[in-house]
């Protein structure tokens, strides 16, 4: 085993074995309790808190954004009421925003009818009212953002004045910018047109155009009433849409609100799956628990499990509501999960119990089950609940959030296990002791009693089960599961094959192969139509905007703090340099637009100095010239400078730039970057400022780190295997593990359409934890196993742990597999990583893992051979003599110069403790007879060689017996077949006595005194253990009966055992 730190495991063995006891005399207490906290805990759902805000979730809490944010709100916060302008925006605020585009079969939006309509439309919106709960009403024109006491309008609709004209070809429309010959407004068409074909800077076609509505959140109570509005809003345009008012355009909407709506709508579309999953999962374990013998059938405990994990769920969402912490729709997704986890400790606690012998007494054979157990389900919800915790150190609150929630349901689950499952399956314990019936609990009778008594099949089928007292290991009502000796027989087989073994390395490369490739295309950020439902009307918005609204993106804003003089010329040159710069980008058009006061007000000095006669060389006469020539109310310019109380020093300024030719998430991040590094190297004290940075900001921070969770979790559940399971070497094979699972799942989810954001961090932090669960049971039983053959050691451990894997992953995808039909790309998200972690690790600890380690592993360099060939016959029959049924037994006590062992005969030869996860499930649990022939014994390689050889010296007639019955054979009730027997006995006693002379190693001085079982004169014979067959058998401590030849021939495992010389 390496280090022998094992202080952890026996001290959880300890207090697991006492827990067990007290839950096993006391089960009632431990399960009203658990009940009444749950009870208590659920009253905190009457302080939740829904927080729904998008830029809060997705955003880091210490975004460069936010800090940008705060500084041009410092120095220019943003008026709604009298001074607003749309491209000198900090927030989104509220407003209602739509894309047009053509119905019909001409595309071009260039077209009488068309503007007719959008003025139509654009009459609908300010003529919205909305009724306040207190039965206020406003329309838009009462709450709308104002520029110098006029609503803010979208003054492109003004083209209905010449759209004549320009259809019929007359007028020009010149590209970007034109005053109407009417009103003679500028025109900017690019904040309008999408997607325009432009011919010598005409604009020829337009396939979209859009129009937004502002209205004022200057102060909280604005901000309800904005709310109130783009609800309405909402409403009336998709009521329109829907309907068919419009023959000539198609209209797609978007609000502020939007967002907060689909993040609602995605709560609400798992909620319905709740209790789908939890008769489906509560199906899976009841079947899964489920055997022919009705008495140590379990189904109602597998229920229980489900029960259980739903409790302590809500419990600890309670919890963490009593706590203060905000309530997300995302953590919905944790109730799923939970149940999955649930249900494998379920299975482990449940196949602890089974492997305990059913002769104890229920408060023993609870503290056993808890004391196997207690490795297996700390180590599965300790690392769970530190990889959870991890994310708490998030940066962002969607993560810390689910997270906090997570962890404390993976904790409670825990408690709720060891407590109220643990007293049920007390409760349960008391059933079986007494031989009821799992269901009716009537008492019935065993299958090899209801055969005797010639009960009828059906009473056989539905009513028999448990042992009976009188013959607790009868073979008939203690049979082996098929599908555990499919693991230890085929499948240990074919992986133990050199091909197999190279087919499993190459799937294992090219697994990596396509992994890289995933990791290489991997995108990251959140794209903001992924927060919507796939069938909602933002969907399509956001489809339009990609499609026609990429070429001018983003109005940025470039702020200069600090107390500059900007008359120096020395400092107007760095301003223009840092201009230029930014402009000169691939990210930025050019200077045409590109508004700066400082610039435009210079060139207008310079040019107009003639007739201004006014000079700008001094601060004084700069400032002075600059607020009477430029900065004049009505003129924006006048929103871009910032005076100190005085106002005779400029202490900030702005000038805004253009974003150009924008298209996908990664592309934004490079924007970002490379406008903050120009403006982090210019001397001057500058900042670059969108609202929409704030979340950009998660793509530069997402993946270094999810990297650095990834490494952080990595190392914790490595250190955390190594103090469970003090074996170096397995926590190296469970660290390669784990890299090679998250390796897999980053690559992967590349491929299957999944971003890294803070939705896949999440699942990726989780996945931590899960991929240690099958791989470090695995390494543990490989290391844990005395067998000096790697084949046999891989045999052993797929005995042990193949079903038990096969039946945790089947559990735990049952349980998300609702998340996939919520029609949400958060919960599919989850559903699509959880099923390839889950998936991975049960490759690897079905397959790579029990091939790498037989082939690099202890024993992969040693070469066993055997000196004697024997024919597969001999092997498990050592002598023809030999007769190895397992009612040929001997005493209910071994002595080895020790005393014995409480728990049974086979705890003489080592721990005979849980290798993995358990055997889940009640149809793979046997009594402790059965169990033992799949146990190995510790002796000695050498001594058993030495043994043998002696034993094979000996002549065919004069070897003595492995098995010395001391009660009659009598198999055909003939006399000379008796008297056969005692003369062998005799003669075969000489030689063995001869034998004892040679020294032996200890294993081989194993003996006992055993009286005889008939009713004849008591006789004191030696007898001793050893191999009888390939599972290395410890036969059953009961003297052997045969007086009757009928029932010996009714056997037919022994008459098919029976050799005869």
């Amino acid at each position: 085993m390496g280090c022998k730190l094992t202080f952890v495991d026996d001290l959880l063995n300890r207090s697991f074995y006492k827990l067990g006891l007290i839950v096993g005399r006391q089960p009632g207490y431990f399960i009203i309790i658990p009940v009444l906290l749950t009870l208590l805990m659920i009253t905190g759902y009457q302080r939740i808190y829904y927080e729904m805000d998008p830029e809060y979730l997705f955003s880091p809490v210490r975004g460069q954004g936010k800090l940008e944010r705060s500084i041009v709100e410092e120095f220019f916060k943003v008026n709604y009421s009298h001074r607003f302008n749309i491209g000198r925006i900090t927030r989104p605020g509220r407003f209602g925003r739509v894309i047009i585009v053509s119905k019909d079969n001409d595309t071009n939006m260039l077209r009488t009818e068309v503007w007719k309509e959008l003025r139509q439309l654009d009459e609908l919106v300010q003529n919205v009212t909305v009724t306040l709960p207190d039965g206020e009403t406003f329309t838009y024109r009462e709450e709308c953002a104002k520029w110098e006491g006029q609503c803010f309008v979208n003054d492109i609709l003004n083209l209905d004045k010449i759209i004549g004209e320009v259809e019929r070809g007359e007028l020009n429309l010149t590209f970007p910018i034109m005053f109407n010959p009417v009103t003679w407004e500028a025109h900017a068409f690019p904040v309008y047109f999408g997607g325009s074909k432009v011919v010598d800077d005409t604009i020829v076609w337009v396939p979209a155009v859009q129009l937004v509505w502002f209205v004022r959140t200057d102060n909280d109570v604005q901000k309800q009433r904005g709310a109130a509005w783009e609800d309405a809003f909402l409403d009336a345009v998709g009521v329109a849409e829907d309907t068919g008012r419009f023959k000539h355009i198609s209209v797609s909407r978007f609000a502020s609100r939007t967002l907060d709506h689909e993040l609602e709508k995605n709560t609400r579309t798992v909620i319905p799956f709740f209790s789908s999953t939890f008769i489906l999962m509560g199906i899976f374990s009841i079947v899964t628990c489920m055997m022919a013998d009705w008495v140590r059938s379990k189904p109602w405990l597998g229920l229980l499990g489900n029960i259980s994990a739903v409790m302590a769920t809500a419990s600890a969402f309670g919890c963490a509501i009593y706590l203060g912490i905000s309530f997300i729709g995302i953590n919905l997704a944790a109730p799923f999960l939970m149940i999955g986890i649930g249900i494998d400790d379920t299975f482990v606690m449940l196949a602890a119990w089974r492997r305990a012998s059913p002769k104890l007494s229920v408060p023993e054979r609870m503290a056993i089950m808890l004391s196997e157990a207690a490795v297996s389900i700390t180590i599965t919800s300790v690392t769970d609940m530190l990889s959870f915790f991890i994310g708490i150190f998030s940066p962002f609150p969607s993560v810390q959030i689910f997270c906090m929630y997570s962890g404390l349901a993976v904790c409670f689950t825990f408690v709720w296990h060891l407590t109220f499952f643990a007293g049920c399956v007390a409760i349960s314990g008391y059933r079986e002791k007494q031989n009821r019936h799992t269901i009716t609990w009537a008492k019935v009778l065993p299958e090899s009693r209801a055969r005797k008594a010639e009960k009828s099949w059906l009473y056989r089928v539905f009513c028999s089960g448990g042992i009976d007292p009188a013959d607790p290991d009868n073979p008939i009502d203690n049979k082996e599961h098929c599908i555990m000796a499919f693991f230890r027989t085929t499948m240990a087989n074919l992986l133990n094959k050199g091909a197999v073994k190279a087919l499993v390395i190459v799937i294992f490369i090219l697994y990596l192969a396509g992994a890289g490739y995933g990791v290489t295309n991997l995108q990251e950020g959140l794209e903001r139509r992924k927060l919507s439902k796939e069938d909602s009307y933002s969907v399509e918005f956001f489809d339009r905007e990609d499609l026609y609204y990429r070429e001018f993106p983003y109005r940025i804003q470039v702020v200069i703090s600090g107390n500059y003089n900007y008359s120096d010329p020395a400092v107007q040159d760095e301003v223009e340099t840092l201009t230029q710069r930014l402009e000169n980008t691939s990210y930025i058009s050019n200077s045409l637009y590109t508004e700066s006061w400082l610039r435009t007000f210079v060139n207008y000095v310079s040019r107009n100095n003639d007739y201004l006669n006014v000079t700008i060389d001094e601060e004084s006469d700069f400032i002075q010239n600059l607020k009477e020539l430029w900065l004049f109310p009505a003129n924006p310019f006048s929103l871009d400078v910032k005076f100190n109380q005085e106002g005779d020093k400029i202490i900030a300024s702005r000038f805004l730039i253009q974003a150009i030719n924008i298209s996908g998430t990664n592309h934004e991040k490079e924007m970002v970057k490379v406008l903050r590094d120009i403006v982090a190297e210019s001397p001057l004290n500058a900042s670059v400022f969108h609202p929409y940075f704030i979340f950009f900001d998660q793509f530069e921070l997402v993946k270094p780190t999810s990297i650095q969770n990834l490494c952080y979790g990595a190392l914790m559940m490595m250190i955390t295997s190594f103090i469970f399971i003090p074996n170096v070497l397995c926590s190296l094979w469970v660290a390669f593990s784990i890299v090679s699972i998250e390796i897999g799942v980053v690559g992967y989810m590349a491929l299957w359409d999944i971003n890294l954001d803070s939705i896949s961090m999440i699942n990726l932090i989780m996945c931590i934890g899960f991929s240690v669960d099958f791989t470090a049971h695995i390494c543990y039983a490989y290391m844990a196993s005395k067998a000096k053959s790697p084949d046999v050691r891989v045999s052993e451990c797929l005995y042990s742990l193949g079903l038990p894997i096969v039946q945790g992953s089947f559990s735990t995808i049952l349980g998300v597999v609702a998340l996939l039909l919520a029609d949400s790309y958060i919960f599919s998200v989850f559903f699509k990583m959880v099923f390839m972690v889950i998936f991975f690790g049960a490759m690897h600890g079905l397959f790579l893992l029990p091939v790498l380690l037989s082939l690099f592993g202890p024993g992969s360099c040693t070469k066993i051979q055997e000196d004697i060939k024997t024919s597969k016959v001999d092997k498990n029959f050592p002598h023809p003599y030999c007769i190895p049924h397992p009612q040929l037994v001997l005493n209910d006590q071994i002595f080895n110069g020790k005393t014995l062992n409480p728990n049974g005969v086979y705890k003489i030869y080592g721990d005979d403790k849980d290798l993995g996860i358990g055997t889940s499930g009640e149809d793979t649990s046997e009594s402790s007879s059965n169990q033992s022939q799949r146990r190995q014994i510790g002796d000695d390689e050498s001594n058993r060689k030495k043994y043998e050889d002696g034993w094979k010296r000996s002549s065919y007639c004069q070897s003595t017996s492995q098995f010395q019955p001391s009660g009659e054979l009598d198999l055909y009730s003939h006399e000379i077949d008796r008297n056969w027997q005692r003369q062998r006995y005799e003669d075969n006693r000489r030689i063995f006595d001869n034998y004892r002379k040679v020294p032996r190693s200890r294993d081989d001085e194993w003996v006992t005194t055993r009286k005889s079982s008939d009713t004849g004169p008591r006789r004191d014979s030696t007898h001793r253990v050893m191999r009888a067959h390939s599972q290395h058998n410890l036969h059953r401590p009961r003297a052997p009966r045969r007086t009757n030849s009928h029932q010996n021939l009714e056997h037919l495992d022994y008459v098919a055992e029976m050799r005869f010389p």
